[in-house]
């Protein structure tokens, strides 16, 4: 079947309007798709060609051959090329939509036709895809510059961009959307070239329908995929409408993350398109690699570690696809000596093994094995998992396992016994290969084993690694000793170790006894139940199963599962104390986190004290001198208050501070506020108030001012004018004792004692100043009538109330 033509030439009338003519066209064309044709079929000279040109100088002018894609389905494959005078001269082939080319001989193929024609006949003949399908038969049958051995050459000379530029062709085929490939040449058949390059590479269906033209002026106006320009009119390569490659430029820099186009490249600058059927043979979705790179490799073609790869990744996911001899080429291949071999590669060579494991004799499989377990030990992937045992069978596996053994054996034993600087992940892989390949290391295991536990706590993100458990399943004897050496290490970090049980659900259900992993696991699901911390407490312990009596270091366990870094309150350490006896304390070292509790314990805490009692007679050798102070400061605010202390109370809670120093505030606190609320009672011992009112100890009297404001002084001052007058009585007191009281005692005649009582009744200032006069003399009521007349002068009065009690 011959194809319909025409022949468009450049003038000033006729149908194709001012920019050209149809000299000739068959009748079966309509007019709709001349009218789209003639556009697309005119030329313009480079710029700066001259009016006149020779015979030789107009060849030489860029031909422009392309195939387009017209707006019915069909295509347009024409070639257009400068004429005499400044004219041209266009040569089109119409393919009717859904025909493809006689011969199904790719368009680019046409490029040097003999059928093609630079004037209009004078008769009809046969169309150039005609001529060429039955001069070439059914193969691609390129024609003049576009053989096998040209494009080879032509590929090595264009190998800095080859793998970029045929990816790009790869994204415009798959999406036609995606911009135009502009490649800027010199001559329009080097773009020819290309296209060739490209056609063959590219799947068939996409090859057909790639649209291209080998020259235009002006790239942005037209819908091809590919253009040819020349460096004139290149447009920015930073311009993001096109995809530029400008091989008459500088070598691009970087490499190409694409596999495909990687591997097409390398295969025509080895100058074997042959390849590229052959792989279009084998199964896989168009523009997949992988038959790609398995059939260059079977060629003995070098590819880099991305290519490498994507074959071994393909053959693993169709291990039937090759047969024995196939299969065996490609694993020589991906075990061939690699400067560039990647954490890729090496995963992608082990799942290939997987599947070939079984399938193949181990002379197939146990090269591939031993490649990967030299990498897992020398390489940088500490993720790498070894293969299974079975790649070693057979008589030829066991000859690559002993290889393993004299070359990595040594090695990693070193490497071991030194401490594995690289974490978790490592130890992890070098115990599963060395227990592969049956290296003994049994003398090392504890020391590997302690390290091991000790990196899953201190590093917990690096520490979960997924192969642990692989390990752990693969190696029993790893096991229990890492399980219980974890659980030996866990009192002394419990919080860690109940972040690692979190992270990575060790295997623990088993006869081992492990008390306090089984109590960080229980933990987070006690703590989320309950919030009494005591309960939780119990809670834990009972996930031991066994007593802190029997087994003292479960307490601190527990204790540091509930509480972690805080604090036990002064009534939970009583509770802790009085449930567990003192030498389960010592011994497991808790007994510290009571006598923190005891001196952190606030103010207003009534445990505090009681807990300072107990630790004193429960640790009497365990503390420093300072914390004993403390705490006998503890206990001396208790006696006290329960009025069981020996007279003297000022220089012992004095003597004391100075033993506890430097004394922790709310210690001291409590002790001097306890000391305080008992000289401001009105059965206190004169003596012991003397004494205090004359110790001019700044923070003892301070503290009985702060005692002196609190609501239940407050209070008492409200309900009972015999309480009023008694604090009037001392407050008005010892003028002469120094100038802490002087300070303190002003203050709480003005602050506490004067808003008291002119809170009063007329009938309750009475009852005051009868509890006065009892309590002193008329004088004393004098003063105190004095001291609360509304006055002016209240220094004035001051002073005349102190003149008058000191007289009295």
């Amino acid at each position: 079947m011959s194809l319909a033509q025409l022949h468009y030439t450049s003038g000033t009338a006729g149908d194709g309007g001012p920019g050209g003519r149809f000299t000739a066209v068959d009748p079966a064309i309509p007019g709709p798709v001349r009218a789209e044709a003639a556009p697309l079929l005119s030329y313009e000279v480079p710029a700066g060609t001259p009016g006149r040109l020779t015979d030789t100088e107009l060849r030489a002018l860029p031909v422009a051959f392309s195939f387009t894609a017209l707006s019915d389905g069909s295509h347009l494959l024409s070639r257009t090329v400068a004429a005499g005078t400044g004219g041209f001269h266009a040569h089109a082939v119409l393919l009717p939509a859904g025909t493809p080319p006689p011969g199904r001989t790719l368009p680019v193929a046409a490029w040097g036709a003999a059928g093609w024609l630079s004037t209009t006949p004078d008769r009809a003949l046969p169309d150039p895809l005609t001529s060429l399908s039955a001069s070439h038969g059914l193969a691609p049958g390129l024609s003049r510059g576009l053989s096998r051995e040209g494009l080879g050459d032509f590929a090595v000379s264009r190998s800095p961009w080859l793998a970029a530029v045929l990816s790009d062709l790869r994204r415009v085929s798959e999406d036609r959307s995606a911009p135009p490939v502009v490649l800027v040449e010199r001559q329009s058949a080097d773009v020819a070239r290309w296209i060739a390059l490209a056609t063959a590479v590219l799947p068939r269906e996409h090859a057909e329908q790639l649209t291209f033209t080998t020259y235009t002026r002006h790239p942005g106006a037209t819908s091809h995929q590919v253009l040819g320009v020349l460096p004139q009119d290149a447009p920015d390569p930073r311009d993001p409408r096109f995809r530029v490659h400008a091989a008459t430029g500088p070598r691009p820099a970087g490499t190409v993350d694409d596999a495909w186009a990687g591997t097409a490249a390398r295969i025509w600058r080895s100058r074997a398109p042959e390849l590229f059927r052959d792989a279009a043979e084998l199964p896989g979705e168009p523009f997949a690699a992988g038959p790609l790179a398995v059939t260059a490799l079977g060629a003995g073609i070098a590819l880099g570690s991305n290519e490498r790869a994507a074959a071994a990744d393909w053959a693993a996911d169709r291990p039937y696809a090759l047969d024995e001899k196939r299969t065996q080429q490609l694993t020589e291949a991906l075990t061939a000596p690699a400067d560039d071999r990647t954490a890729a590669e090496c995963a992608a060579a082990l799942r290939l093994l997987t599947a070939l494991d079984g399938r193949c004799p181990a002379a197939v499989t146990a090269p591939l094995a031993a490649l990967l377990v030299t990498e897992a030990v020398r390489g940088g992937d500490v993720t790498l998992e070894p293969p299974a045992r079975s790649a070693f069978s057979e008589p030829a596996g066991e000859r690559a396992a002993a290889g393993l053994v004299e070359e990595l054996g040594d090695e990693m034993l070193a490497e071991l016994a030194a401490g594995v600087p690289r974490g978790v992940a490592r130890t992890v892989q070098l115990l599963r290969i060395v227990r592969l390949l049956g290296v003994d290391c049994e003398e090392l295991l504890p020391g590997v084993v302690h390290r091991l536990a000790r990196a899953l706590l201190d590093d917990l993100e690096t520490g979960g690694c997924r192969t642990l458990l692989d390990l752990l399943d693969e190696q029993f004897d790893v096991r229990t000793a890492l399980l219980g050496e974890l659980d030996r290490l866990a009192p002394d970090d419990p919080a860690g170790t109940e972040r690692l049980l979190l992270r990575v659900a060790l295997p623990f259900t088993g006869t081992q006894a492990l008390p306090h992993l089984r109590m960080c696991a229980e933990a987070p699901g006690a703590k989320a139940r309950g919030t009494d911390r005591v309960r939780v407490l119990h809670t834990v312990l009972r996930a031991a199963g066994m007593s802190p009596f029997a087994e003292p270091l479960v307490l601190r366990t527990a204790v540091g599962l509930v509480w972690g870094e805080d604090t036990p309150t002064a009534g939970e350490a009583r509770s802790l104390l009085g449930e567990t006896t003192s030498d389960a304390h010592r011994t497991a070292g808790t007994w510290a986190r009571l006598v923190d509790a005891a001196l952190g314990a606030p103010f207003d805490d009534e445990d505090a004290p009681e807990l300072a009692h107990d630790l004193l007679r429960g640790f009497p050798q365990e503390m420093g001198a300072r914390v004993r102070a403390s705490l006998l400061l503890l206990d001396f605010g208790r006696d006290v208050r329960s009025g069981a202390t020996e007279p003297g109370w000022t220089e012992r809670a004095r003597s004391l501070r100075a033993l506890a120093e430097p004394v922790e505030p709310l210690v001291l606190e409590h002790a001097y506020g306890a000391l305080a609320r008992r000289l401001l009672a009105p059965d206190r011992p004169e003596a012991e108030l003397y004494a205090f009112v004359h110790s001019n100890d700044e923070d003892l009297i301070a503290a009985y001012g702060r005692v002196a404001h609190r609501d239940e002084i407050l209070t008492r001052l409200r309900d009972e004018p015999a309480y009023v007058a008694d604090c009037f009585t001392v407050w008005t007191a010892h003028p002469h004792a120094g100038d802490a009281w002087t300070r303190t005692r002003t203050a709480l005649l003005d602050e506490v004692l004067r808003p008291a009582v002119r809170a009063l009744s007329p009938e309750g200032v009475t009852e005051v100043e009868r509890a006065v006069e009892r309590g002193g003399s008329s004088r004393t009521l004098d003063a105190f009538r004095t001291w609360n007349r509304p006055s002016r002068s209240i220094g004035r009065l001051g002073k005349r109330i102190v003149g008058r009690v000191r007289r009295g």
